[in-house]
């Protein structure tokens, strides 16, 4: 090694950190014997120095080797037992990545050699491998943090006046006809001025983006040609997936986030600490099982198996403090070096499950919201996973919001037209307080949606009775059969106008009580505008122009009626309140903060709530009275029925109709006597002596 020389290093930081005279390298294993770094040419091609890491503190092994850069490709080999019915995988043929590694130089070459076993052995994983797997693995890569500069400070959008919007980087820009081809499906795409011109004009103040974490396609995909499109199989939890980047580095990944902020949008990264992607015992040995598969993962039948929670073949421990360091240096490093703004943990039971099961109080959840840095960002749960208990729903601590399955079936359930919806109708409206409302948490705790990445779009969700799956090549067998859609007389794309018109008036009543109801909206990327997906309600795999949106054939009046909702939103604070609304009466004009009623404006009686007749929801919003009592206040109209005479409340001088989804384009108008609610429609009325404006 000739101008280097070793030194002791020390146990801190994790990972390389470089400084101006060499480079600490640190990493964890509680049951290593010992453990070799392992350094590479520029190419990556030819190992060139295997250097035994004698110092260890602890379960933390270190050196510092002098003289060395950033830019060094390195990896670790990990000695100890190979003992698989004991929980132990170690395999010094098998060259791992560093869990802390920044970036990442090449791509995984799926090879038999990756295994720490051998492929086609009797024995099964309990065999072992001695096949070198350098060529094959990515090499970590030393960066050099030090020089860049600090992000200026986020938006800072209260959860009140969230919306989010769900994308993919790729599917988001990859067919947009303004952005530059080498550009379109980048981190400099997603931030190029067309995108953003568009999210402010529809009003997002945050978008939500499916995992950008380093990640890998799995096996079984590759040989059928395809890839893990949407990402959840992380294997580099502190460096930006090199494919979305359009040049080398992580200042691209940051420039997106800068531009996001300058345009006053946030940015929530999907994450997923539930699992890695090295699969179950028959998986790759690529890194966390090569270095202490008896810390890092929750093991069963002995130690052989892992527990399977995320239904992708491991779960991670972060019950072991080790792991959970990690994962918390991990969203801290996301949040300081990347400046983002929040993460949506995916399934995140399996972070709060405990030995003895789900705990609201569990150690993640402790660390996670005493942590000066992360304690101030967005945090939202997918309150559930496969494993035993998993549905947690309202069962996650402040301030964490959660997706609301609830919401969304019960919406679609309802302008489905299924019967007796309309009680579960309003407690959607009003946050779902029955699973929220505890514990001082707000009603910006229910993430509301309708669609989501896993699913139909809204454009199918109005287009197929049956998912449509087959390209995924698993035999349709995949992705959820029961998604309560309704093609609304013939089963996908149409030229019939009238059922065109049918699905176009679908999607904005559904947009518009996603937007009318108590929580914080999430829309899909691409629903906007109309995007299908030919009915795939699974698109995992599917990297291509089933789910890449088609810019094309952007509908522009959606988008626009999209905006004028978010507009109505923002200009009205009875839409968007932290408190929840529970008819009690406020102090200035004694008026409960919530009244239902009829169409003939009378409150329907307890019987009528689950009357199958009883097809048309009126409700009266004020500001709760438990907060500020702000003479704010609208009168909105849920119609599955037909058309009928309705009775505006006379608990203000006069209203205003400011939205009506059978007229898109409506602009607001005196309401009077004499007004009738259209058949499927939602209507929405201010008090004429605010303005009536949205």
């Amino acid at each position: 090694m000739p101008g280097l020389s070793l030194a002791p290093g020390r146990p801190f930081p994790l990972g390389a950190t470089p400084d101006e005279g060499g480079v600490n390298f640190a990493v964890f294993s509680a049951n290593a014997h010992f453990i070799e770094l392992c350094l590479f040419t520029e190419d990556g091609r030819r190992e060139t120095a295997r250097i035994l890491m004698t110092e260890r503190d602890g379960d933390i092994w270190h050196i510092r080797v002098e003289g060395m850069k950033a830019g060094q490709l390195y990896g670790f080999r990990a000695h100890g037992p190979y003992e698989p019915e004991a929980g132990h995988r170690f395999n010094p043929h098998k060259l791992l990545l560093d869990p802390y590694a920044k970036s990442w130089d090449g791509r995984l070459k799926w090879s038999d050699a990756l295994m720490g076993y051998k492929i086609g052995s009797a024995r099964g994983d309990l065999s072992y491998d001695t096949r070198d797997s350098a060529f094959a693995v990515p090499k970590s890569v030393v960066v050099d943090e030090r020089a860049l500069p600090p992000l200026p400070p986020g938006p800072g959008t209260p959860m009140a006046e969230s919306l989010i919007y769900e994308a993919h980087v790729k599917g988001l820009t990859m067919r947009h006809p303004v952005i530059p081809q080498q550009l379109r499906g980048r981190y400099a795409g997603l931030s190029h001025p067309a995108v953003i011109d568009h999210l402010v004009k529809l009003g997002v103040t945050a978008v939500e983006l499916l995992p950008v974490q380093g990640f890998f396609d799995d096996r079984f995909l590759v040989a059928k040609g395809l890839t893990n499109y949407w990402g959840y199989n992380t294997m580099g939890f502190f460096l930006p997936e090199p494919r979305y980047s359009a040049r080398p580095g992580r200042g691209e990944f940051r420039e997106m986030v800068w531009r996001l902020h300058q345009a006053g949008i946030e940015v929530i990264l999907d994450v997923v600490y539930n699992h890695t992607g090295e699969g179950d015992e028959l998986g790759p040995t690529l890194s966390f099982r090569g270095l202490d598969n008896a810390s890092y993962y929750r093991l069963a039948g002995g130690g052989r198996h892992y527990m399977n929670d995320s239904g992708t073949g491991n779960s991670l421990n972060l019950t072991h403090p080790m792991v959970l360091r990690m994962v918390m240096d991990s969203l801290r490093h996301w949040v300081t070096h990347f400046g983002v703004d929040g993460f949506r943990f995916d399934l995140a039971t399996s972070m709060g499950r405990e030995v003895h099961g789900f705990d609201s109080g569990a150690g993640f959840f402790d660390a996670l919201r005493q942590d000066p840095v992360l304690a101030r960002v967005k945090l939202i749960a997918e309150p559930w996973d496969i494993g035993p208990g998993g549905y947690q729903m309202g069962g996650f601590p402040h301030p964490f919001a959660e997706w609301n399955d609830k919401f969304r079936d019960g919406v679609r359930r309802y302008w489905r037209g299924d019967a007796g919806m309309t009680a579960e109708l309003g407690r959607r409206l009003l946050g779902s307080a029955e699973n929220f409302d505890h514990h001082g948490r707000p009603a910006t705790a229910s993430l509301n949606f309708v669609t989501a990445h896993d699913g139909f779009t809204l454009q199918d969700l109005v287009s197929y009775t049956v998912k449509r799956n087959l390209a995924n090549g698993e035999d349709n067998r995949d992705g959820h059969s029961e998604n309560h859609s309704d093609n609304l007389g013939h089963e996908g794309a149409t030229e019939d106008a009238r059922i065109n018109a049918a699905r176009a008036l679908r999607k904005r009543n559904i947009l518009a009580t996603l937007m009318l109801a108590q929580g914080t909206p999430m829309i899909l990327a691409g629903d906007e505008i109309g995007h299908s997906q030919g009915g795939n309600n699974n698109a995992y795999a599917q990297d291509n122009e089933v789910t890449w949106i088609d810019w094309a054939k952007a509908d522009a009046a959606l988008a626009a009626f999209v905006a004028k909702l978010a507009a109505i939103r923002a200009g009205h604070p009875v839409l968007c309140q932290r408190h929840f609304l529970h008819a009690r009466k406020r102090h200035n004009e004694g008026l409960p903060d919530v009244i239902w009623r009829r169409a003939d404006g009378q409150p329907p009686e307890a019987f009528e709530w689950h009357d199958p007749a009883f097809r048309c929801l009126c409700v009266e919003l004020r500001m709760a009275a438990q907060g500020p009592e702000a003479d704010d206040v609208i009168f909105a109209v849920f119609n599955t029925g037909p058309e009928q005479a309705l009775t505006l409340p006379g608990t203000v001088p006069a209203w205003s109709l400011i939205l009506d989804t059978t007229r898109p384009d409506l602009v607001p108008q005196p309401a009077g006597a004499g007004q009738t609610v259209p058949a499927n429609a939602v209507l929405v009325f201010t008090a004429a002596a605010l303005g009536g404006q949205p």
